[in-house]
């Protein structure tokens, strides 16, 4: 178990294009963190923008503000010790500066991973065939294919789910967390 009086909470954000592997990843991570103890809760996209952002459509504005409410939401779990896990697309790079810089004010650790796959390879792996869609123009404000994507520019984790396995990627995320001092090494 993990010892309360020495463990932080912190936020760890995944981002990255629609099928890029961000919802597996913090599905496995939590299921890591919690056979080790620690207080953990996931923050999914689209499930916050069911229950607390319902309404919102895929406008720039609503994007935003809905990513602004995710952080929101990290930034005070975290605060008290969850370890928060966010899987949102969370396309512009200011907004997720934004959260970022609000984590800091705020002294809680914010750890940013890029979850990076080729479009040609989402598209192989889309099971709903929404890329698919999109690329035919069917399903209009497309994160990545009609509208734009800003992939960050030094997260502090970036893995390749395209090329590289899921435990690949979860042994890069958690040996970044555990350099960073907010885990301990298992």
């Amino acid at each position: 178990m993990i010892d309360s009086s020495t463990h932080q909470g912190f936020t760890l954000w995944l981002t990255g294009l629609s099928g890029s592997g961000k919802s597996t990843l913090t599905s496995a991570l939590a299921d890591i963190f919690r056979d080790r103890g620690y207080p953990v809760e996931l923050l999914d996209g689209d499930e916050v923008r069911t229950h607390l952002s319902k309404g919102l459509t895929f406008s720039k504005e609503d994007r935003d503000i809905n990513v602004r409410r995710i952080g929101y939401v990290a930034r005070l779990l975290a605060r008290n010790g969850v370890v928060v896990l966010t899987a949102a697309i969370s396309p512009y790079r200011a907004v997720r500066g934004e959260v970022r810089a609000e984590h800091d004010a705020n002294g809680v650790p914010f750890v940013e991973v890029y979850a990076e796959a080729s479009l040609e390879a989402l598209s192989e792996r889309d099971v709903k065939g929404l890329y698919k869609k999109a690329l035919a123009g069917e399903i209009p404000h497309f994160t990545g294919v009609s509208d734009p994507y800003e992939a960050p520019v030094s997260p502090e984790v970036a893995v390749r789910t395209d090329r590289d396995t899921i435990a690949e990627s979860l042994s890069q995320i958690l040996g970044e967390l555990e350099r960073r001092g907010l885990i301990g090494c298992n």
